[in-house]
């Protein structure tokens, strides 16, 4: 009698627990990141870190988005070797995003700025709301 109650136990565990352990593989949380960068030179490690996230967290990784602040605006406009890394972030799937405030407080001409580079109106304010939303952030 009492193996039948510990087999009969094993049993309903297998059977009700194995389905609440797959549901929770399957609908693995979206890991989403955000940095927050004052040095446009920063983008290809950002890019070689977003690949390596991608990797590491497999059917897990969603979004990937940098956002550059600052005096750094500046060096953006006429830069080849930033517009490369940026046609690479868009074949990675990265939003790279420049500060409206930053471009304005520097008297950088949106018209001036490469394509595939979006801009919001304050980059700060925009990294705050993603990590609200989640996001992993990391500021450099």
């Amino acid at each position: 009698m009492n193996y039948s109650i510990t087999y009969i136990t094993v049993l309903l565990f297998l059977i009700l627990g194995t389905p609440q352990l797959k549901a929770q593989n399957q609908t693995g949380e979206q890991q989403n990141y955000v940095v927050l960068s004052k040095n446009i030179k920063q983008l290809k490690p950002i890019l070689m870190t977003a690949d390596s996230l991608a990797e590491e967290d497999g059917e897990t990784y969603g979004e990937f988005q940098v956002v550059f602040c600052g005096k750094t605006v500046q060096d953006i406009k006429n830069n080849a070797d930033f517009k490369l890394l940026l046609k690479q972030a868009e074949l990675q799937n990265v939003t790279v995003t420049v500060c409206g405030l930053s471009l304005n407080a520097f008297e950088v001409d949106q018209k001036q700025l490469p394509e595939h580079l979006e801009v919001v109106e304050n980059g700060i304010l925009y990294g705050f709301q993603l990590k609200k939303k989640g996001f992993i952030s990391l500021t450099i």
